[in-house]
């Protein structure tokens, strides 16, 4: 059974499965191995305003357990993650890497000890404020899928920085907005990306010539009190890997998201209208070049199909959460899944 009902349709039985963390959750990243311990792997974030913060491993017992998930393993974290992530790659050292005051990168082993349980050690801090007492914080990063060595992440501090994570070195620093950058998303390959944030724009970069950016996307004046003169500020950026000439970015101001086509910069290919208020997180289909999921403060989930775009697109499918959902994310490896978390829990859908 579906969890995702068209619009007006009443709720059947479905295959939904709920974790309640002890804390509000906010980051969430879906493992890109499958384990045959384990039906579903994720690793998810507190959002706690303090110092000390939680990451945990979650693992769906295999059969009909209840409760369904489990956590392997818990370790702490400095400040709340903005984003976490399980390395792309398939073979290899187990990595998942978190930002916030720094990169982290952690490295995943089971536990002699209990089978059910994992053992997580941070193996490496990246950090290039090395002639400042001051670090600025990061706003989100990206894994690399072609060249697993390359993480991008965006800062507060206006810049984009390229790390090699087998060296741990900074590859490149590049100041890439004119205000805070709150995003990064690689393109399909290993060279393009693109970025968004404060001041408004989405702006595209290639690692082989990064003395010049395109401007893809100015956002519309930010309507808001006080905010007068100033472009709605950009949040997040999603990058269509199935059909890379597609973005999709919203912004803090208003509650749609919008569909770009870098062949056509300045002018949005949509503008999907369907969340009665803001916008939280924008997913791709994994398997689909037509299909998005986009989540928001007005407890819904919904998917849209873009392939009568240009024309108008409504939202195909919804799923009713109980409160804003903070977070979302579409499993690459199993496409028939999505999860969301709102407040302490975390769901895992059926499409």
């Amino acid at each position: 059974g579906n969890c995702f009902l068209p619009l007006g349709m009443a709720s059947a039985r479905k295959e939904i499965f709920t974790y309640e963390a002890p804390w509000q959750i906010f980051g969430l990243s879906w493992s890109t191995r499958v384990h045959e311990s384990s039906k579903f792997r994720l690793a998810i974030g507190s959002f706690m305003e303090e110092y000390s913060n939680k990451v945990q491993i979650i693992k769906k017992a295999t059969g009909d357990t209840d409760p369904p998930f489990y956590a392997s393993c818990e370790f702490d974290h400095p400040y709340p993650c903005t984003k976490i992530m399980w390395s792309p790659s398939l073979t290899g050292k187990d990595l998942l890497a978190t930002t916030g005051d720094y990169l982290r990168l952690w490295e995943m082993s089971p536990d002699p000890k209990d089978p059910m349980k994992d053992q997580c050690k941070m193996v490496s801090l990246l950090d290039n404020n090395k002639n400042s007492e001051y670090c600025a914080p990061l706003t989100s990063f990206d894994w690399n899928e072609t060249d697993t060595s390359i993480i991008g992440t965006s800062s507060i501090d206006t810049t984009c920085t390229i790390w090699d994570v087998n060296t741990e070195q900074a590859k490149t620093q590049l100041i890439a907005h004119d205000k805070e950058v709150y995003d990064l998303a690689f393109a399909r390959g290993k060279d393009v990306f693109a970025s968004c944030g404060a001041d408004g724009s989405v702006r595209m970069f290639d690692l082989r010539s990064l003395e010049h950016s395109t401007i893809i996307y100015e956002s519309p004046p930010d309507k808001s009190p006080g905010k007068s003169g100033l472009l709605e500020q950009l949040i997040r950026l999603s990058w269509n890997k199935q059909d890379p000439n597609y973005l999709a970015t919203f912004s803090s101001a208003n509650n749609a998201v919008t569909i770009l086509d870098i062949r056509v910069p300045s002018m949005p290919v949509a503008n999907l209208q369907g969340h009665t208020n803001s916008v939280n997180a924008i997913a791709w289909a994994p398997h689909s070049s037509t299909h998005i999921c986009t989540c928001g403060d007005d407890s819904h989930a919904l998917i849209w199909d873009l392939q009568a775009l240009p024309r108008d697109v409504d939202p195909i499918l919804a799923y009713d959460a109980s409160s804003s959902v903070n977070n979302m994310l579409w499993s690459a490896a199993q496409p028939d899944w999505i999860s969301i978390v709102f407040d302490h829990k975390l769901q895992i859908l059926r499409v």
